[in-house]
């Protein structure tokens, strides 16, 4: 069938909207109508060039909600009229990682760049009207009007939630919130620092404040994002890492803060370091944000990493377990214990996807929605 989707043809470059020849749903696949779509950095990373891909024309997307609207010959677990918020990280459920609790390392990972099936990658589902294969970000490509995902990737939720909330689980809430939770393993009465509230550092606020962190420190230059940090969890917040270093030290007996969480949306060494700098004896760096993914050197000091016992810890999707968590999230925003509605700034159509972006470097934006008709 064909369908529409919002493509790179290069790297630099910006988002254009083409048509696409979509492949019928095969084992273990649906076949989806997209409801809505996150504009998660990740995707903008592509666009820099920050995070190469395999294959161009490259359809992004990676955070979105759909109705399924065909099942895949002998599939089973789903129905037609199911409601799903898409994993950008596959479950396979066997391998170690699955196995060991940590789904969000399962090795299909490992191909989510590759533009081709988590299960195959010489196997793509897209093309355009030419012929030419078609890359899906993450395997599902959210930008696009219907779209054709593993089931690996696709977590069925009820349907009286709403989708165009319900498609942030998909990855920034659970990202975010993991990397305060989780990766952080914030306590009550903490003290914590979110360097960058975007839609990844908002949730870390939410977080840490859910936790039961008393202190809980948003930095960001942007004023509309500190007032927003600060309606949903944040005790203080500034504009840059310097007061907010200065303050949590005051509040700790000169010690500093317990955990600090690194959401910048272009990560560089240099930030790593400033909430190294942060953070007390013992205490941890959580690195969740991305960068120009090839950079390598963080500038900390050696004696002060062994002698003071810190830990610098990578999060990928907030070290979640998919399948579980999002249903998990889904259940707390129904309770009122999750703010979703508050995280969407704007929304946007299928052609307005780099206009989204643009106003996300603007600083327009926590969120900025995608909207299918």
């Amino acid at each position: 069938m064909r369908t529409r989707g919002s493509v790179m043809v290069k790297a630099p470059g910006a988002y254009e909207t083409i048509d696409i020849e979509l492949d019928e749903p095969r084992q273990n696949e649906l076949l989806v109508r997209m409801v809505a779509s996150g504009l998660c950095h990740s995707d903008d990373h592509v666009a820099t060039g920050d995070i190469p891909v395999a294959v161009y024309p490259f359809c992004g997307g990676h955070e979105g909600s759909g109705v399924v609207e065909k099942i895949g010959p002998n599939t089973g677990g789903f129905e037609v009229g199911d409601h799903v918020v898409f994993s950008f990280l596959p479950g396979c459920g066997r391998c170690r990682w699955c196995a060991s609790g940590m789904q969000n390392l399962c090795d299909l990972g490992a191909g989510l760049l590759t533009g081709a099936r988590p299960d195959d990658p010489t196997s793509y589902r897209m093309h355009t009207l030419g012929g030419e294969r078609v890359g899906q970000m993450c395997g599902i490509s959210t930008f696009a009007e219907r779209t054709v995902v593993h089931t690996m990737s696709a977590v069925k939720i009820d349907r009286d939630l709403p989708l165009d909330k319900m498609c942030l689980l998909g990855c920034g809430v659970g990202t975010g919130w993991g990397s305060a939770v989780n990766s952080a393993q914030v306590r009550p009465g903490d003290t914590v620092i979110v360097m960058g509230v975007g839609g990844i550092g908002i949730n870390a606020v939410q977080g840490a404040a859910a936790a039961g962190a008393t202190n809980v420190i948003a930095v960001d230059p942007v004023q509309m994002k500190r007032e927003k940090a600060s309606q949903l969890g944040a005790t203080h917040t500034f504009a840059d890492i310097g007061p907010a270093d200065e303050l949590a030290k005051s509040l700790t007996n000169g010690q500093g803060a317990d955990s600090v969480i690194v959401t910048i949306g272009v990560v560089k060494g240099e930030h790593v370091a400033q909430a190294f700098a942060a953070t007390r004896k013992a205490g941890t760096v959580v690195v969740t944000g991305l960068g120009d993914i090839t950079e390598v050197g963080i500038p900390v000091p050696l004696g002060e990493l062994t002698l003071f016992q810190k830990r610098i810890q990578g999060s990928l999707f907030g070290a979640s377990n998919p399948s579980a968590d999002i249903l998990r999230q889904a259940q707390m925003y129904r309770d009122g214990k999750l703010k979703l509605d508050e995280l969407v700034t704007s929304t946007y159509t299928l052609d307005q996807v780099a206009k989204g972006y643009e106003d996300m470097h603007a600083g327009r934006n926590i969120r900025g929605v995608v909207l299918f008709d």
